[in-house]
């Protein structure tokens, strides 16, 4: 049964993808990987699409409108399904996460790090940012990051693993995207990943490597402007996908991981599948 991994870069642009990320870019250029457009849910603000992400329902159903809105689901997402399969299960991401699809509050000495055989989460790695301003972004090392979510894999054997950083989605706020800053960032960010993502290939995962939502060039997202809802997803692994200029609905994401995943998938998800 295949193993995957959800690599959530937050708040990236499409062309920010396409244009920055060279390792990424050289594995589609090789073969090795494709990608596709994807257009995130309205509104595009990241509590928002973390919640439409996994559960595959829009906002207008899962009741989330923004970072403030953040509580725990009762809907069935990626995390939930997996478990009910059997299927060991992992997160490396901001504590949002542990709030929509284990419990809330986020109880930073409890939940900061659990291994919970009973899941939904079976094994939890989560950062609040606390303190976040624009001078001040409290995010997490990735290579930090990337390096817990291989530990996840190699001592835990997790079958589904996602992890998500908001370095970049930072970077934008503070930055905009027409800057040394954020070229030298996003350059960064793929030269860190890129030994991780190769290590988790040879580990026999198929990967996703993707994002929430993108931005515009003041670092804004929330709204409509296909800039602030539009990214890149790559795909590593053997299934078939659609034409190469097929532009992908976020909310087809959760379905697609649970069937390559060998998950049923339920009826509230009714996005179309665009890996088979």
């Amino acid at each position: 049964m295949p193993k995957l991994l959800l690599i959530l870069i937050d708040g990236v642009p499409y062309a920010n993808w396409r244009r920055l990320f060279g390792n990424l870019e050289g594995w589609v250029a090789r073969g090795d990987a494709r990608v596709w457009k994807m257009r995130s849910v309205l509104p595009s603000t990241s509590a928002t699409c973390y919640a439409s992400i996994h559960t595959g329902l829009p906002p207008q159903i899962t009741r989330v409108w923004g970072n403030e809105a953040v509580r725990r689901l009762d809907h069935p997402d990626i995390f939930s399904e997996s478990h009910r399969a059997g299927l060991k299960t992992g997160a490396v991401a901001h504590s949002f996460w542990s709030e929509f699809f284990n419990r809330a509050p986020f109880d930073a000495v409890r939940d900061v790090e659990y291994d919970e055989p009973d899941g939904p989460i079976s094994h939890g790695r989560f950062h609040t940012m606390y303190g976040y301003n624009l001078i001040n972004q409290t995010t997490p090392a990735d290579h930090d990051l990337f390096a817990t979510l291989t530990r996840l894999c190699e001592r835990h054997g997790i079958d589904y693993g996602m992890l998500h950083t908001c370095t970049l989605d930072s970077m934008g706020h503070r930055f905009g995207h027409a800057c040394h800053e954020m070229d030298h960032a996003c350059y960064a960010l793929d030269a860190q990943l890129a030994p991780f993502l190769q290590r988790w290939l040879d580990a026999g995962y198929e990967v996703i490597v993707t994002a929430d939502h993108g931005q515009d060039m003041r670092g804004h997202h929330g709204g409509a402007a296909d800039d602030q809802r539009d990214f890149a997803l790559y795909y590593f692994g053997a299934a078939e996908g659609p034409a190469p200029d097929v532009l992908l609905d976020q909310l087809s994401l959760a379905p697609t991981i649970l069937s390559r995943l060998g998950v049923a998938v339920p009826d509230s998800m009714t996005g179309p599948l665009f890996l088979r």
